[in-house]
């Protein structure tokens, strides 16, 4: 779920957990990666998130993929 409150960003993983900037979190569903061959799989853990006011809301770095952009209902808070 994403809110804007007073330029003030809201958005909460699949369990209702508030997302800030920073947090860790992990991937709970095998995930197919447009544009590539190969697929984030369940428990990927992903350092250090970036919010964003989008339809991917969250933006990372995943150790030996890349940069990617990231849907809030498929990650929980670790």
């Amino acid at each position: 779920m994403q809110k804007e409150y007073e330029d003030q960003l809201i958005v909460k993983d699949a369990n209702g957990n508030l997302l800030s900037d920073g947090d860790v979190v992990t991937v709970f569903k095998d995930l197919k990666v447009n544009g590539s061959a190969s697929m984030l799989k369940i428990g990927t853990k992903v350092k250090n998130i970036r919010l964003m006011a989008s339809d991917h809301n969250i933006d990372c770095k995943i150790e030996g993929f890349g940069y990617i952009k990231l849907k809030y209902e498929f990650v929980k808070k670790s």
